[in-house]
């Protein structure tokens, strides 16, 4: 469970719209496909529910920023033993997961794979179904879960589209 406090610190780092592409909604759908991702593969749910409120916490923009998982990483490390307790083998996993999350990759510990696949599987948001060729985990890479992933991104799509422009 992320912490009101922890969420108040990540909350007032993060530089972006907090309703935006990259923010809460965001991370709130990264934390539920990847704890039920976890309770599959096996995964750490705590790692997996950090990465998924940590992962984007430090984007310049919502457009290329190659940095912002190794600032995110860094900034996870800042809260090791004060906000974020874990051990040090499960630190390391939470912080390259975010380090590496925008790099491709597919090859890592299972709690790792399972971080990448949650923001994978989110694609759906910008209008883009996830490629089973860039998932981990054989369960990201079901059709039934990539399906139930896209349905997520609806209300979060839908409530944008009666925004309208911005």
């Amino acid at each position: 469970m992320i912490s009101p406090e922890l969420m108040t610190v990540v909350q007032n780092e993060f530089a972006l719209d907090w309703d935006g592409l990259h923010g809460l909604y965001h991370w709130q759908r990264v934390r539920e496909i990847g704890l039920r991702l976890a309770r599959l593969t096996g995964a750490n749910p705590t790692v997996v529910e950090l990465f998924a409120f940590l992962h984007d916490a430090k984007r310049a923009n919502n457009h290329r920023d190659p940095e912002h998982g190794a600032r995110a990483a860094e900034f996870a490390r800042s809260l090791q033993g004060s906000l974020i307790r874990l051990s040090d083998r499960e630190f390391e996993r939470l912080a390259f997961a975010c380090r590496y999350h925008t790099n491709g990759l597919t090859e890592a510990h299972v709690t790792v794979q399972t971080c990448w696949d949650s923001d994978r599987l989110d694609l759906g948001r910008i209008g883009m179904t996830p490629d089973p060729r860039y998932l981990c985990t054989s369960a990201a890479r079901e059709p039934e879960m990539i399906e139930w992933a896209m349905l997520q991104c609806q209300p979060w799509i839908e409530s944008r589209r009666q925004k309208g422009p911005t």
